[in-house]
């Protein structure tokens, strides 16, 4: 059975929290990736940027639906939301669009955990990790690229 050590990217390409959005765009257009694995000065990983990301920086501000109810307003909807899109659209380095709760996995995950985690997380990149070392990246481009090598 295929593992996540069998398809990963070995060479990956990271980035810090202090580098600026614009640059973070050029790397991925350069390096023709949809995702990089954030990394601290000791390299340890502390979470994920993709390309939905930066996306979210030209999307349109949702307004939360409000009801006036006599002196008061109660939002219908979340408004942490709104906060976190108006962050994101504001944000000038990748530790303002980051997620720090990366998805995981083993060079040893069977591949069809990477495409179940892949779809129910909704992650388009997920970092590979053996003995808390950062040792490879899988996207989703592998898991397609596996599909289609086995057709």
């Amino acid at each position: 059975m295929t593992q996540a050590q069998d398809i990963m990217t070995r060479d990956v390409v990271t980035v810090t929290e202090t580098l600026s959005v614009r640059e973070l765009a050029r790397i991925l257009s350069e390096k023709k990736i949809s995702g990089a694995p954030v990394v601290d000065i000791q390299g340890a990983l502390i979470g994920v940027v993709t390309e939905n990301d930066l996306i979210d920086q030209a999307k349109k501000v949702h307004i939360p639906t409000v009801m006036a109810f006599f002196d008061s307003f109660v939002f219908l909807e979340n408004p942490e939301r709104l906060e976190k899109d108006l962050k994101k659209m504001a944000a000038a380095t990748v530790a303002d669009i980051c997620s720090r709760e990366a998805v995981t996995v083993t060079p040893t995950t069977p591949l069809d955990e990477l495409a179940t985690l892949m779809a129910e997380k909704k992650v388009h990149t997920l970092p590979v990790i053996d003995n808390g070392r950062l040792v490879g990246v899988i996207g989703k481009s592998d898991i397609i690229r596996t599909l289609a090598q086995s057709a």
